[in-house]
């Protein structure tokens, strides 16, 4: 099969359809507003989909909600996931867009599919697990492509066949995608897509008292994390929470920021969302998944979106995975785990003060980092000379390191080294803070014990969202 089209007559959901209607494997492509879309479909099942815009933070977000059931999901095991399979943004496979249909080339196996299927692999996750994982990114990737409205496509038969962990079900999920949608369609037009970014606006008392029903770990965290990035934090329902800072947002004591680039490219949740939610069938409102994740033991109703006897095992259909790597397995400190804790607002334990060091020869970073992390929860500690930054981490015993790459007298690498071989610090996140992004640059970090990249230039949200990733 080689065909393509636009979006024409022939919507998303309807697209998705006949393909399920179909026994051929295929890869269907979309290109909209330069955002790629992929869904990999076999004997019309699907069985992974994904877009373009941040595949590794939509990753990064589903593990952490996992590692709630999954104690193997540590922060460690997460990190070494993006350091092995997250490509270089220079390098990483794009759809190509020409005047020729024709030419769309269909692409490898999504890096963070192979990532998956390594947690497989490496009995981080089994066979089940793995299942519910792909079918909420599943989910999450069809929501942004049901709300496309003009687009171009193409069906081919990919020589990347994607290995199989499970079947879903195109309507059942459908079916979940679009409930999503309407309830976010009902907070519209003032919220009109789960990457906005919500401030609070305190200038007086009787505005902190209007937020009497919002927990005070909530407020803490808003300062600059979209309503996406805030669930996972919270540990609760995306949509739930929005509706918990609905009233707050009318009422003028939340301010809701437009989302930062790249969300910003993806479709809104709110425009003329009702002509396309008329395509859906009415069904039973049944369970995706009746499992209980992290056990032996998983059930499935008869009308699943995901396929029982199409969730591999563990032993099969997994790609080749890079050199084993020696990843620690102990949980993180509770210093470093922020836990949402069920009860009201006044049962919330404060969140700690968390300590930050950066050095970097460069007075105007300094300066910037400081200023981007200006938060009562954060204690900045700025170092400009690099040779003496050793006693000054000892002395702070910082919960994260910001080292820059390239310094006069001593560079990133090598104060990393000193750093990781001090046993305080085996396990403190270091990010290095760099122009370059490369290949050759990243596996020497990871051989000297860096946690992570910051690329140079960054804005607040970047260097917010990398906190997140290694403190939250």
């Amino acid at each position: 099969m080689n065909n393509f089209g636009t979006f024409t007559k022939l919507r998303p959901l309807s697209l998705l359809r006949h393909l399920s209607n179909c026994s051929e494997s295929t890869c269907l492509q979309v290109l909209s507003s330069s955002i790629s879309w992929s869904i990999y479909l076999e004997q019309g099942k699907i069985t992974y989909a994904t877009h373009s815009v941040e595949p590794f933070d939509r990753l990064e977000r589903h593990l952490r909600r996992l590692s709630h059931h999954v104690p193997s999901i540590v922060g460690e095991v997460r990190v070494q996931l993006r350091l092995m399979f997250e490509p270089d943004t220079n390098t990483q496979p794009v759809v190509h867009h020409s005047d020729n249909p024709e030419e769309l080339i269909p692409p490898p196996i999504p890096p963070e599919y192979q990532a998956i299927c390594w947690l497989v692999s490496e009995r981080y996750l089994h066979s089940t697990q793995a299942a519910v994982l792909i079918q909420e990114l599943v989910k999450e990737v069809l929501e942004s492509y049901f709300l496309t409205k003009q687009a171009t496509f193409t069906l081919k038969d990919s020589d990347y066949r994607v290995p199989t962990i499970c079947k879903l079900d195109v309507e059942k999920i459908a079916e979940r995608c679009q409930q999503k949608l309407q309830n976010w369609h009902s907070l519209g037009p003032h919220i009109s897509s789960p990457y906005q970014r919500p401030y609070l606006l305190m200038k007086t008392t009787d505005h902190q008292k209007n937020l009497s029903g919002i927990e005070p770990q909530l407020t803490e965290w808003m300062k600059g994390f979209s309503l996406r990035h805030l669930s996972v934090i919270m540990n609760q329902d995306e949509v739930q929470l929005a509706k918990t800072l609905y009233p707050h947002i009318l009422n003028g004591t939340i301010l809701l920021h437009e989302p930062d680039p790249p969300f910003d490219k993806l479709p809104k949740t709110f425009t003329d969302f009702i002509q396309a939610s008329r395509s859906v069938t009415g069904s039973t409102h049944t369970k995706l998944v009746d499992s209980e994740v992290g056990s032996t033991r998983t059930t499935y109703s008869d009308n699943s979106a995901i396929s029982a006897s199409h969730v591999a095992t563990q032993q099969r259909q997994t790609p080749v995975s890079p050199e084993k790597k020696e990843i620690q397995k102990s949980t993180i400190s509770n210093n470093n785990n922020l836990k949402h804790e069920a009860g009201t607002s006044d049962t919330v334990t404060p969140r700690k003060v968390y300590k930050i060091i950066s050095v970097d020869d460069s007075p105007t970073i300094l300066k910037e980092i400081s200023r981007f992390l200006e938060d009562e929860n954060f204690s900045v500690v700025t170092i400009n000379d690099p040779l003496k930054a050793v006693m000054s981490i000892i002395r702070y015993k910082p919960d994260l390191i910001l080292l820059d790459l390239n310094m006069d007298g001593m560079d990133g690498y090598e104060l990393c080294r000193i750093v990781r071989n001090n046993s305080m610090f085996k396990k403190t996140p270091i990010i290095m803070v760099t122009g370059n992004k490369g290949l050759v640059d990243r596996v020497k970090a990871r051989l000297v014990g860096a946690s992570g990249y910051l690329t140079k230039p960054f804005t607040r949200a970047d260097l917010l969202k990398i906190v997140f990733t290694y403190l939250a």
